[in-house]
């Protein structure tokens, strides 16, 4: 677990202090406003808490890939009337990140007040990590407070370099985020399961290498299942499959067997000749019957239920990616029954359960239990590299 400071850390009056605030305002937008608010909903606590004990609040961000240039398009003043809404307060959008008009603006900022400054990817310092860069921002802040896990996997100026030169907290939300991540695999209870889906093989090899050696249980789903049953000998039909990755998914299977983790694939499957909602080609067959002409969309019922077994023998699970094609029904069904089985067993306080990614939480959210897990982080890259077993700058440098 890395030592890190927290609002905590802080005397509880603030007046006069300014907090210069690293959140996550990439928003999907959708005819000028966003159509999912979850990422402002996630830092608003923190926000608002700074404000409540009378901080100046100046929020970091970033929108797109400007590539250091600035475009109007992705201007964050475009998420300034939603923020607004989510944290019922008046705003002050500040077009620069640093210098003169920055040094204006706070001034006329009243303790409590919140500024929105420019989207930090306009000027090509922030990526870069430049130095000069971050000491320009810096100049006007007392304290710094990183509340985007999702942003932490990059070394950028107002990720890593910020934290450098000023008194460094963690908000609320990474804070979370860091004890949730540590109790699911920093310093877990065992047994641990995993829980690794997806399409191929190759986007997470270093996230499977590292579980193999982690957790005691690594079930193995989606498409990237169909690579290592055909390691296995197992002929896959027309099924999404990486052949040329099949000595790699051996390769794992050998160390995860040393390591003492047992790998969980499916023994029975459900196929059709088409990829479409409820084909008619549709049934259910043992791993061994898949025909030349078939592919596995989903894991079968058995090996389904027989996994929700495991889990309960666990103390421990991370998730990562569905089971099957589940935007298609009924090939969503294994990962909506496992998903409502780890629920249950978090509910009733026998199993911590973290999961993480864009398909997972969509996937979680279509089986109905996206509130009942330990802990569901929105977090894409970022998660991914905790499970890769990777450092975070973002991270290290509120512990440096």
């Amino acid at each position: 677990m890395p030592n890190f400071k927290t609002l905590d850390d802080l005397p509880q009056d603030l007046s006069g202090q300014r907090a210069l605030v690293r959140v996550d305002l990439n928003l999907p937008m959708k005819d000028g406003r966003a159509s999912d608010l979850t990422r402002v909903n996630v830092v608003a606590p923190t926000i608002l808490e700074l404000a409540n004990r009378g901080a100046k609040v100046l929020l970091l961000a970033h929108y797109g890939r400007p590539k250091g240039d600035r475009h109007s398009t992705m201007s964050l003043s475009m998420v300034q009337g939603d923020l607004e809404r989510v944290l019922d307060r008046e705003i002050m959008f500040i077009p620069e990140v640093a210098g003169p008009v920055v040094t204006q603006s706070v001034d006329i900022l009243g303790n409590g007040d919140i500024g929105l400054l420019e989207n930090t990817r306009f000027w090509p310092g922030e990526e870069a990590n430049d130095a000069d860069f971050a000491k320009s921002i810096a100049a006007h802040g007392d304290i710094y407070v990183n509340d985007a896990f999702s942003a932490a996997h990059r070394a950028h100026a107002t990720t890593e370099g910020l934290a450098k030169l000023l008194p460094a907290y963690a908000g609320r939300a990474m804070e979370a985020e860091l004890k949730a991540l540590d109790a699911a695999l920093g310093t877990p209870k065992p047994p641990v399961a995993a829980v690794v889906g997806g399409a191929k093989v190759s986007t997470k090899l270093a996230v499977l290498e590292n579980l193999s050696r982690k957790v005691q249980h690594l079930v193995i789903g989606g498409g990237m299942a169909n690579t290592f049953l055909a390691a296995n000998g197992v002929n896959v039909g027309k099924s999404l499959c990486e052949h040329d990755l099949t000595d790699t998914a051996r390769t794992i299977m050998d160390a995860a067997d040393e390591a003492g983790c047992t790998i969980h694939l499916p023994y029975d499957v459900v196929v059709a000749t088409e990829f479409a909602p409820n084909p008619p080609s549709v049934r259910t067959c043992n791993v061994h019957e898949v025909a030349a002409d078939e592919m596995i969309l989903d894991i079968g019922p058995q090996a389904t239920e027989a996994l929700g077994d495991v889990l309960k023998t666990c103390a421990t699970l991370v998730w990562n990616g569905p089971l099957g094609a589940f935007e298609t029904p009924p090939f969503d069904e294994a990962t909506v029954a496992l998903a409502r089985t780890a629920a249950a067993l978090t509910q009733d306080g026998s199993l911590i359960s973290v999961a993480g990614g864009g398909d997972t939480v969509a996937a979680l959210t279509h089986a109905g239990v996206a509130d009942d897990l330990t802990y569901i982080s929105t977090a894409g890259g970022a998660f991914l590299e905790w499970m890769e077993g990777k450092e975070l700058p973002g991270v290290a440098a509120l512990s440096a």
